[in-house]
């Protein structure tokens, strides 16, 4: 696999982490898509016409891999539309006009007795991966409880700009206690470990106070290297318990379990209130952006109330990102809702957004010298323009994270990282075609 020591250095431009937080309390339409998470959509369970609250589901979890989803104001459903995805796939969305009034549903604290009324619960919270991964939170959770050495808490805020989960673990650290207590009662894990890296200095003096609240389990602070990628999965377990993840596993097979930071502060929300996840906290940045700062919104908010509350734009913007500039997705336009994972959203200018022309590679090989995971973006370039698929198997794109470093350093500005994409769609489609041979 390489080392797991390599990386980057990134500009941080956490402008935002010291600014007070901004509130959306209610907003006039939101669109919240049934499919905000890795796996199968959820069914719509509501139709046009219809009265919800605040908390009223919406979406009903189909299978093992999906998630529950929630109505995040109270008014009617206007109606229920195809929604055209980041990822280019088209899913069901419903369209939600507000009363005004953001009624909330009566709930009340979830019973938990045991392990199946806790994986019960966080799957009836509705929480997925909230710092941009999406996998539904129950499902990473559901593994016998001999299985789990650590479970480790992503704070690593690695990519540029973004600092919501800061605001979250600075401002939410009780929800977060109440959530790792109950893992530790009914999943049995005894090691906790927060991953943090080593700039973020009013964050570490939050979680060690944390840390020093508990004394029946173990709750560990490692401090990373302030280098990008470090909120990767492999990266962050490789760093904090010194397990290697191979190439197709998954950190349960190594003894680890990753949530992210505000994951857990969520689950810790729902199993104290029984209310499930229907709002958001999303840093709003970029250079387009007149005042940026963390905003928290309802689920299914238009993109554009939320640099409307930042004072709109200094100029306009010629790219917005779904998440940071590292690994995010550009969106159509500011008329997109926020979902469940939007952990920030940059308004890019068009100094910001062009993009540089690409030369000649000069076999420099500063991709592989940057690759987290040792691979070849150079030889992989190579392989996907003569479309040799079992030449990429070889070079094990597959493990690609695609956090873009090798993009990043090449001094030809090649597209490394789209390539490595690319050529994972390639091996699907030959697979396919091998498939049908057979």
């Amino acid at each position: 696999m390489g080392s797991y020591l390599l990386g980057i250095h990134t500009p941080h431009r956490k402008g935002t982490k010291d600014i007070p937080v901004a509130r959306i309390d209610n907003v006039q339409t939101v669109t919240i898509p049934m499919s905000m998470h890795i796996g199968k959509p959820a069914q719509p369970v509501v139709k046009a016409g219809d009265m919800v609250k605040v908390g009223t589901k919406i979406g009903e979890a189909d299978g093992k891999i999906s998630s529950n989803i929630y109505a995040s104001v109270s008014g009617k459903v206007v109606r229920l539309i195809d929604f055209l995805l980041s990822t280019g796939e088209t899913t069901t969305a419903v369209v939600i006009e507000s009363d005004g009034e953001m009624t909330a549903e009566e709930v009340s604290a979830p019973v938990v007795n045991n392990q199946q009324d806790f994986i019960a619960a966080v799957k009836q919270s509705g929480v997925v991966g909230l710092g941009g991964a999406g996998f539904p939170t129950h499902a990473k959770l559901d593994v016998p409880a001999e299985k789990i050495d650590y479970l480790l808490i992503n704070g690593a805020e690695c990519e540029p700009y973004i600092t919501s989960d800061s605001v979250t673990m600075l401002t939410r650290s009780d929800d977060m206690l109440y959530a790792l207590k109950a893992m530790n009662r009914y999943l049995g894990v005894k090691q906790f470990i927060i991953g943090l890296e080593k700039n973020n200095k009013k964050v570490i003096a939050a979680m060690k106070e944390l840390a020093a609240s508990v004394s029946d389990f173990s709750v560990k602070v490692h401090v990373l290297p302030d280098k990008y990628p470090q909120g990767g999965e492999k990266v962050l377990v490789y760093h904090t318990t010194g397990r290697k993840i191979p190439a197709g596993k998954l950190p349960i097979d190594v003894g680890c379990v990753v949530l992210n930071s505000t994951s857990v502060a969520a689950i810790g929300s729902f199993l104290r209130t029984g209310m499930p996840l229907v709002k958001k906290c999303i840093t709003v940045e970029g250079g387009a952006v007149k005042h940026p700062q963390n905003v928290i919104a309802p689920v299914g908010t238009p993109l554009k109330e939320l640099f409307d509350v930042c004072g709109g734009f200094k100029e306009e913007p010629v790219k917005i990102i779904y998440g940071g500039p590292m690994m995010g997705i550009t969106v159509p336009n500011a008329d997109v809702p926020v979902i469940k994972n939007t952990n920030a959203v940059l308004a890019m200018t068009k100094k910001e957004a062009k993009t540089p022309k690409a030369t000649a590679c000069i076999r420099c090989g500063a991709c592989v010298n940057t690759c987290p995971f040792g691979l070849a973006p150079v030889n992989i370039a190579e392989a996907y323009a003569k479309e040799d698929a079992d030449m990429l198997n070889d070079l094990s794109v597959q493990s690609c994270m695609e956090c873009g470093c090798c993009s990043f350093v090449c001094p030809a500005n090649r597209p490394l990282v789209q390539i490595n994409k690319l050529s994972k769609k390639l091996m699907k489609d030959h697979s396919a075609k091998e498939g049908n041979k057979s």
